[in-house]
């Protein structure tokens, strides 16, 4: 079991055992028994695992789900546009509306999952979600639309701090929980990998609506077996509810999300400054209230502990280096390498599979390793792959920056795994809620800074060396220096001479800007492996 004794708890170890209580469960395992029923305790007295991973098996579905639901998206915007006659802005809004509100409220609803119980928010959010996503398949209009992904994102504010705390509650053993926290994690890489090829074929073998009505179907085991075999837990002394504290928190997380999405949209000008600069205002006043509270919304006391910060740190790295590399890894692919939507997601299979298997062959190993040089290995092999792609040649075909991705996706999928395991480790299992929200929103904001950090510098430095070939009307001009994606499309309506010098010139470009935007991830990656060797290397091997 890690033991976390760089950073001693606010209270003291009499104060802790009194309040969370224990049961031996084989040797110097203990199940924090004060947030469960007797039902619960009993079963703790005579542990059924078959029953945890019945659980665990359930909890997979909204994690699929949320997974799936970030990227399918993707593949029905250009039917749902000619359908529904949606604008440039109202385009935008049904993309933005979902992960906006989502990001706002994970800190909330962790907060109230601790409260009301973790198993019961889930199944509130899943009825939820499931019932939304039906009423928006069949959208009959932009706003009835940009309306039912807004509230999928209070819906999936609920589900993905709710199935990482109870996993933390089920799987007492520390073995046990890692393992399962590496199935979460693989479940998650996994459907936001297979959700570019899930939407794909949805769209074209159904209607764009295919992409929500299929969660309605996929949340029905959950729903119809959760109550029976997921056990609930909740904090014992919750505090009262505190709306500034809510309000604070959505404050500070909605604006800061949405000027980093400004941010990758427009470039680093005034609007993003704003909304990025408003949402750290409000976090300052947010941190300062709940230092201030006797039973704050969220313990920011947790941040004082080494392992818990450099945890999230890591894991806020690993999924920034994971989307930044698939944001430019995507584009090569459809716009370099001609191949379409589906077959570009089909070529990142390999990658997804190393995810999933480093994520679980990295249980075992931290028995013999130390988890800080287990989560620094990761960070190194996804510095690694940035760095493949930084001094390689481009031209040499897909399978290139495929064996640089798939390099660090083992990284990131190993780093993600033990990462976690140290976030839930170094809490109270009465706080579970709250260090899985703060986990979750790490996930989120890694995910935003990954495309909106590593997908502007591509575009700036794309605009910086595209060298436009002579004989180019304005408005093919302008089209090109915008994004390799217009020059693409110009290149189209051309004659072959020019096209090719454009599309030629076009691939030059992005291609220089991918070796810039690698350079920088190998540099963070780099520095982030230091980080987690230095700080983590007081965290014991597992027993």
């Amino acid at each position: 079991m890690f033991t976390l004794s760089s950073t001693p708890s606010p209270r003291t170890t009499e104060q802790e055992t009194v309040e969370r209580g224990t049961v031996e469960r084989g040797t110097a395992v203990r199940r924090p028994v004060a947030i469960e029923s007797p039902a619960q305790a009993s079963a703790a007295r005579q542990p059924a695992p078959w029953r945890d991973w019945t659980a665990l098996a359930l909890l997979m579905f909204p994690v699929l789900l949320v997974a799936v639901d970030n990227t399918a998206l993707t593949f029905a915007l250009p039917e749902i546009a000619r359908t529904l006659d949606v604008g440039g802005v109202q385009l935008l809004w049904i993309v933005d509306a979902y992960p906006l509100v989502l990001a706002a409220l994970l800190v909330s609803m962790g907060n109230l999952g601790d409260r009301i119980g973790r198993r019961r928010l889930l199944l509130i959010g899943s009825t939820g979600f499931a019932a939304v996503s039906a009423a928006t398949a069949f959208a009959p209009s932009a706003e009835w639309l940009i309306a039912g992904r807004a509230a999928l994102g209070v819906f999936g504010a609920m589900l993905m701090p709710s199935t990482l705390s109870l996993i933390r509650n089920i799987f007492v053993d520390p073995n046990r929980r890692r393992l399962a926290i590496a199935v979460w994690a693989a479940g998650f890489s996994g459907g936001a990998a297979l959700g570019p090829i899930f939407g794909g074929w949805l769209v074209e073998h159904f209607w764009w609506g295919a992409v929500f009505l299929v969660a309605t179907f996929l949340l029905l085991p959950l729903l119809a077996f959760g109550t029976t075999f997921i056990p609930e837990s909740k904090d014992a002394n919750p505090g009262r509810v505190d709306v500034p504290s809510i309000a604070l928190s959505v404050l500070t997380m909605a604006p800061f999300v949405y000027g980093i999405k400004e941010f990758a949209v427009h470039g680093f000008g005034a609007s993003a400054v704003a909304f990025m600069g408003f949402g750290l205002i409000m976090g300052i006043l947010f941190v300062r209230r709940q230092r201030h509270l006797a039973a704050p919304m969220l313990d920011v006391r947790l941040f004082k502990n080494k392992v818990f910060s450099t945890a999230i740190v890591a894991n806020v790295l690993s999924l920034f280096s994971m989307t930044g590399f698939i944001y430019f890894f995507a584009q090569h692919l459809q716009l370099v390498e001609g191949q379409s939507p589906m077959e570009a997601g089909i070529a990142m299979i390999p990658a997804l599979l190393a995810t999933v298997a480093a994520g679980l062959l990295v249980v075992p190993l931290v028995k013999r390793v130390r988890p800080g040089f287990v989560v620094a290995g990761g960070l190194t092999l996804s510095a690694v792959g940035y760095l493949v792609v930084a001094v390689g040649d481009h031209g040499t075909g897909p399978v290139f920056l495929l064996s640089a991705l798939t390099v660090l996706a083992i990284g990131a999928g190993a780093a993600e795994t033990i990462s976690n395991d140290l976030i839930l480790g170094a809490v109270p299992a009465a706080k579970a809620g709250a260090a899985s929200a703060i986990s979750e929103t790490g996930y989120e904001l890694g995910s935003l800074l990954g495309t909106a950090v590593l997908g502007s510098i591509l575009t700036a430095s794309y605009q910086h060396n595209l060298i436009l070939p002579d004989g180019l009307s304005a408005n093919s001009a302008g089209n090109s220096g915008e994004t390799l994606a217009g020059a693409v499309d110009a290149a189209a309506a051309l004659p072959a001479p020019l096209s090719d010098a454009l599309t030629a010139a076009a691939r030059t470009a992005f291609e220089s800007g991918v070796h810039i935007t690698a350079a920088i991830g190998l540099v963070l990656m780099a520095g982030a492996a230091v980080l987690a060797a230095v700080v983590l290397r007081s965290v014991p091997k597992a027993k």
